[in-house]
């Protein structure tokens, strides 16, 4: 049995972790509300920027001269894997769900004979893909030295990513990143953007548009800016679903330290109040003996 001097070590140790999760929580707390904001506000744009191209390619399907972020390569050979994670831990399942979710895929499609090429952006999913794909990862981009992400951000990425597609590096890329829901809900996602997925309400509509320049040409301006948009809201819903889940980690990690220590303070008194009956039955023993 431990003595009351290690006990007493124990206690403080584990209300110093206490401290910290607690300030990482209130921490998490003050960041996310910024970061929330800022993913809900990029979402709109996202989408109507979705629905427009959409709408245009709905227009443009079946041109000859379509761009081959639409219209694809031909083949679906060689995937890309762009999956988005977080720089740090301490943010319970939020890295490992989107790594899960990239693993997944992966092994599903060399099921099929497909090959696999992973890029990632995060430290954390490379940390944890580089065991397993080691060899298959083409590319990892850092972004702990970004104190705030902007769109050049996304830019820069989506530049690397078109280059290795204008190369023939690959033909289908998809994107994995955590959507933001509450703080305990954030929700892995997979989202193709080469070739990008035309929505099936918009290739079917039968609204009538003339366009200046035409179609193609404006498309060809558009997917690009179309997919650094997309990705750099997948980074800020990373950023607010990594400030969700570590705020919901530490408000657990401080519930079970103060658990923890309401334990241990009571086999410490039990122990005390033991050892002091103890002391106190030798005392009148040893008074009776005389």
């Amino acid at each position: 049995m431990a003595s009351l001097k290690d006990m007493r070590v124990r206690i403080a140790s584990t209300k110093a972790t206490q401290k910290i999760t607690k300030a990482m929580q209130m921490v998490a707390a003050s960041k996310l509300r910024r970061a929330q904001t800022a993913a809900e506000a990029a979402r709109p744009y996202a989408d109507k920027m979705s629905a427009v191209i959409s709408n245009i390619a709905g227009a443009a399907a079946g041109s000859p001269g379509a761009p081959t972020l639409l219209a694809g390569t031909g083949r679906d050979q060689v995937h890309l894997l762009l999956v988005c994670t977080g720089e740090r831990g301490l943010s319970g399942a939020f890295n490992s769900s989107i790594v899960r979710l990239a693993r997944e895929r992966a092994q599903a499609l060399m099921a099929q004979g497909k090959d696999v090429k992973f890029f990632c952006v995060g430290r954390k999913g490379y940390d944890q893909l580089r065991r397993l794909f080691d060899k298959q990862i083409v590319e990892h981009l850092d972004l702990r030295s970004v104190r705030q992400l902007g769109f050049v951000n996304a830019e820069d990425i989506a530049k690397k990513v078109l280059a290795r597609f204008e190369n023939g590096e690959f033909d289908v890329c998809t994107l994995f990143y955590s959507r933001f829901r509450s703080v305990i809900a954030q929700i892995p996602t997979a989202q193709q953007i080469i070739p990008l997925v035309v929505e099936e309400g918009a290739a079917a509509s039968t609204t009538s548009y003339e366009y200046e320049p035409e179609e193609d040409e404006i498309l060809t301006r558009l997917l690009p800016r179309n997919l650094a948009v997309q990705i750099f809201r997948a980074l800020l819903e990373n950023n607010a679903s990594f400030y969700g889940a570590q705020m919901s980690a530490m408000d657990n990690a401080t519930r079970n330290a103060g658990e923890m220590i309401r334990k241990q303070t009571l086999v410490y008194n039990r122990t005390r109040q033991a050892q002091i009956t103890k002391e106190l039955i030798e005392i009148i023993s040893g008074a009776e003996a005389v």
